[in-house]
């Protein structure tokens, strides 16, 4: 058992979702980013890749305080589990995600004095030898309450979690640029896929602002 997980991702119209120096671009507007608090406001549990908090130093918080007080007038917290993915614990000590309700996965293979700069400052969650297992973690959350998984990248693990069938729907948001760039990221990088392709279906398209929002869910493998 494993708990309901959908992509989120903003995107060039050329597929970028960040530039060749895999720092932040801003590709959505004001009412994409309320879209997305919205979205962040009703799962358990957001998760991002270390690549990710390496490049943008994300919080992954719920920005709107009205947000934040419906959730804690439900009894939850006032934004949801923060769970890093980080096979060498990799995340700085002083990372923005750091702190209460924040949880790294890691694997056997992180070096010890990394896990212990780190494990005052969230969870530390071991599954896996030498890489996260993923599956494995998706089954350590639901067993600690995840029941929906928020996942905002990066193209690595967003690859990693399609590539095993652990995603049900993906939202991307395209927004009204150009980034180009053969080395710059895509919504899915990885080792890529030379047959059996993960299938989509279609289920909703709406303009928002300058851009356009898909969402598909994942045909089931």
């Amino acid at each position: 058992m494993r708990p309901y997980v959908f992509i989120n991702s903003a995107m060039s119209a050329d597929g970028k979702i960040s530039t060749v120096a895999r720092k932040q671009v801003r590709i959505s507007g004001e009412d994409d980013l309320r879209r997305v608090d919205a979205l962040k406001a009703n799962v358990d549990a957001v998760m991002v890749g270390v690549g990710t908090v390496l490049a943008d130093d994300p919080k992954l918080t719920i920005k709107s305080v009205g947000l934040k007080r419906t959730r804690v007038d439900q009894g939850r917290t006032a934004s949801p589990l923060r769970v890093v993915v980080d096979s060498r614990a990799r995340t700085p000590p002083t990372a923005a995600v750091l702190g209460p309700n924040a949880l790294i996965a890691t694997s056997r293979q992180a070096p010890c004095h990394r896990i212990e700069a780190l494990e005052t400052k969230a969870e530390i969650l071991v599954v896996g030898e030498r890489k996260v297992d993923l599956a494995a973690l998706l089954g350590r959350l639901k067993d600690k309450g995840v029941k929906s998984l928020l996942v905002e990248g990066g193209a690595t693990l967003n690859f990693a979690l399609l590539s095993l069938g652990l995603v049900d729907e993906i939202y991307t948001y395209v927004g009204n640029i150009i980034i180009g760039g053969s080395a710059a990221p895509t919504l899915v990088d990885g080792e890529g896929l030379t047959n059996d392709f993960v299938k989509l279906n279609l289920q909703e398209i709406r303009q928002i602002g300058d851009g356009v929002l898909i969402k598909w869910r994942v045909v089931s493998f």
